[in-house]
């Protein structure tokens, strides 16, 4: 995934006219998403603070120069979560952890016009998964 993949979909963004038309194109990116396998959907994964019942799965991988990048996998059972989750695995899942910690999660977010469209538990949901994800990478920073 990476940064060039996330640029891609910010302009996939860019030529969807309305709310609407994002709304709609961030649950088919959901569609997209592979499913997590049932054993993989544990209280160790669940991510708290979310309305919808939310799981993210990460990993952390040894790159050639000794450092650690992070990988993970989620689900959710809302459509439109699915594909929040998929927005962020692609920002995010594959980079080095320590670039993930300086990522400015919610200004690349705000790339894709989102945020003030989604509810306040949406939003916090959002914020949730990003702080899981973040709170794992910090940990493997070498």
């Amino acid at each position: 995934m990476g940064r060039k993949n996330y640029d891609d979909l910010v302009e996939d963004f860019e030529f969807l006219e309305d709310w609407e038309e994002r709304y709609r194109h961030v649950i088919e990116l959901g569609k997209k998403l592979d499913p997590l396998p049932e054993g993989r959907k544990t209280d160790s994964t669940k991510v708290d603070g979310c309305v919808s019942r939310v799981w993210i799965d990460s990993r952390a991988i040894s790159d050639d120069r000794g450092g650690m990048r992070v990988e993970f996998d989620g689900d959710s059972d809302a459509h439109i979560v699915r594909g929040l989750i998929a927005i962020l695995h692609t920002m995010l899942s594959g980079l080095p952890a320590k670039e993930i910690l300086q990522t400015d999660v919610a200004a690349e977010l705000q790339r894709l016009d989102l945020s003030t469209h989604l509810s306040p538990q949406r939003s916090n949901g959002l914020g949730a998964m990003v702080e899981r994800i973040k709170a794992f990478s910090a940990q493997h920073v070498g």
